[in-house]
């Protein structure tokens, strides 16, 4: 008589689920882990390092942090091939450090400062299949043990796997079996409009997932890009981390003293822990203080994360909470930075303290509607308020915090409409345009052009910066990550379309009249607005590389941007740090001519190079200097900012200068 067994092996949707929310948490702990290694990281002379040594340890900070932000792209695609399946991505994850048979034994995941351990451990992490790595001294698993089952089980399960590439190959493969169970459409049914795309978030991965091919090319990205890669390319994680080390190895043996970070605590906790083995009780009062700050930062970033999925892409509170959530990133950096040089305590004198990025019981979306918005400007407001009780005088890092907080506040407040509940978003008939009366559209060497009864709009993708003008200023023209026909021109009066159309910084957006009337032209007055954090905004009679390139443009000076010498957003993605409002300098005489042709030259692996009649102002509007030559900083690493002081030659700074 055969055996009796009830269940059937067919791989469900809950499973897949299951497995994608323990790539989340996956990926969500490496990021951690790895940032918290870098804010450990010194980050001047005068914390005892020789000049030499900074330049190395300044240069694995960038790269560390690189690769967190990779980290996060990979987030952002695991959460995308979530929501494709009709799921609600898991933002949260579970405490430092994790308790043994949430991952398998050998994937063990714990708050380490930087040290020759703690990076071995990444290596380990990142090794490809079949590796002779070991694991980082430490860093052993607690016991050994076993997750997997024998036989097929209804209830979801945790895979057992040697390397995260093997693991993400084991999830490509259940997802095929998905598909051939439901079909590709029946498998992939959630709505991709929840997604985040490049259009919204400049991050490596962030790609709709649409179908099972684009699935399947995110994992194989991720693998790829160096977590268990096959093929160790030199831009792989596990490459760069084996960089680091064979690095530092040369220069502790040429200084055996040498001490790259601040000795933060291994698993530091904000309370008596009940379990105190592996773990560091903060006790000092400042940094808890700052501790506390910035785990709650964290926690509503994670908040705003899910609410941000919890909304279709046309929904503007979609952009504003995912730029809020990025913000809070960005405070918590000085603040973790902060953490890492204060003592824990006296139960661990020799121990400094260390942000411990507490998860928040659960940190699922929001209800959508008034009382999200409510919540959020609340609980902005509120970190803002200790951000300012929090800053010491004199003290860099709490004063860099209190004034991002301040920021976001106010965005908070300006861009949430407290005053009416979420409504989904019902076009004008005007603008509900039949798939057979879509614009005639071309392209050609990358500019969309959308033909309208008066005038003709042209996109240039890889110019913009997602400034938002166009979709908040022009709703029933631009109809972003819409499937088919998406520029609209005939649905908005012709003037103030122009009036948009100038309005967008980069030039991403231009246009040309078919009515007879003029098309835009050079503004009176050349200027260049330096933005806070951001890049060049400049309008006028733009010459790039002696090529015309119209009247407004915004350039990099984060020395980041894969698309230079135009801006991509990566200034977001490494926390760059610069002021919107540079003192006034003594170049303010009035200019005998205010326009004519700018000429821009990048230099290569060097400054923007500026020839013309030019004003540049702060991005509030002041008066900063009147040019007619100048050399400008994109590499990002002037102490002179925005004028360039020579760093570029320091850092190695490369970009070709004769990009366009």
């Amino acid at each position: 008589m055969a055996s009796y067994d009830p269940i059937d092996s067919t791989l469900s949707r809950e499973q897949a689920l299951h497995a994608l929310y323990e790539a989340a948490e996956l990926e969500h702990c490496l990021m951690c882990t790895y940032l918290y290694a870098a804010f450990s990281l010194k980050t001047s002379i005068d914390e005892g390092l020789s000049a030499e040594q900074l330049d190395a340890v300044t240069r694995w900070r960038r790269i560390i942090m690189q690769i967190a932000t990779e980290e996060m792209g990979h987030l952002t695609s695991v959460w995308n091939i979530t929501t494709a399946l009709g799921g609600a991505p898991r933002v949260g994850r579970s405490n430092f450090p994790l308790d043994p048979g949430y991952l398998p034994a050998g994937v063990v995941v714990k708050l380490a400062p930087f040290t020759a351990a703690t990076l071995q451990h990444f290596i380990y992490l990142e090794r490809p299949a079949g590796s002779d790595e070991p694991e980082g001294e430490g860093f052993a698993p607690e016991r050994a043990f076993v997750r997997s089952v024998d036989g097929p089980r209804l209830t979801p399960m945790g895979l057992d796997y040697d390397t995260v590439g093997a693991f993400y190959e084991k999830l490509g493969e259940g997802l095929r079996k998905l598909a051939d169970t439901h079909g590709e459409a029946g498998a992939l049914c959630g709505d991709p409009a929840l997604q985040l795309s490049e259009a919204e978030v400049s991050l490596p991965g962030s790609k709709r997932v649409i179908c099972l091919k684009t699935a399947l090319l995110a994992f194989d990205a991720i693998i790829t890009q160096g977590e268990g890669a096959q093929q160790n390319t030199e831009d792989s994680h596990y490459q760069k981390f084996a960089g680091i080390r064979a690095e530092y190895e040369a220069l502790l043996a040429a200084d055996p003293s040498f001490a790259p970070a601040f000795p933060a605590a291994t698993n530091p906790v904000l309370r008596r822990p009940p379990r105190p083995e592996g773990r560091v009780w903060i006790e000092d009062a400042k940094a808890i203080a700052t501790v506390d700050l910035a785990n709650s930062a964290y926690g509503l970033m994670q908040r705003l994360l899910a609410y941000t999925y919890a909304l279709p892409t046309q929904d503007p509170d979609k952009m504003l909470t995912l730029d809020l959530s990025i913000g809070l990133m960005h405070a918590l950096v000085p603040l973790a930075e902060r953490a890492a040089r204060l003592p824990a305590g006296p139960s661990n004198p020799h121990c400094h303290a260390g942000v411990t990025f507490i998860t928040l019981r659960d940190s699922a979306a929001l209800p959508p509607g008034p009382s999200a918005r409510r919540f959020f400007c609340e609980r902005i407001q509120q970190l803002a308020d200790a951000a300012v009780r929090l800053n010491e005088a004199g003290d860099a890092r709490t004063a860099a915090a209190a004034s991002i907080f301040s920021r976001l506040a106010q965005q908070a407040l300006q861009g949430f409409d407290l005053s009416k509940p979420v409504a989904p978003v019902v076009l004008p008939a005007s603008a509900s345009l039949p798939a057979t009366s879509a614009p005639p559209t071309s392209m050609h060497d990358g500019i969309e052009q959308v033909e309208g009864e008066k005038l003709s709009l042209l996109f240039e993708a890889k110019r913009c910066i997602h400034a938002r003008f166009c979709v908040t200023g022009a709703p029933t023209v631009f109809l972003a990550n819409v499937q088919g026909p998406w520029i609209h021109p005939d649905t908005m009066d012709v003037e103030r379309l122009a009036d948009i159309a100038h309005a967008c910084p980069s030039g991403a957006i231009r246009y040309e009249r078919r009515d007879g009337r003029p098309n835009e032209s050079a503004p009176p007055v050349n200027l260049l607005a330096t933005r806070e954090a951001g890049p060049y905004a400049f309008r006028g009679e733009l010459h790039l590389n002696g090529v015309p390139a119209g009247y407004r443009a915004t350039l990099c000076r984060c020395g980041a941007s894969k698309n230079k010498p135009f801006c991509d957003g990566s200034h977001h993605d490494i926390g760059f740090s610069a002021s919107g409002e540079p003192a006034t300098g003594t170049s303010t005489d009035a200019l005998a001519v205010r326009n004519g042709p700018l000429q821009i030259d990048p230099q290569t692996n060097g400054p923007l190079k500026i020839r013309g009649n030019l004003e540049m102002t702060s991005g509030t509007g002041r008066m900063v200097a009147r040019l007619t030559s100048a050399f400008l900083c994109r590499c990002g690493g002037s102490q002179n900012k925005p004028f360039c002081d020579g760093s570029h030659a320091r850092i190695g700074f490369i970009a070709d200068g004769s990009e366009r």
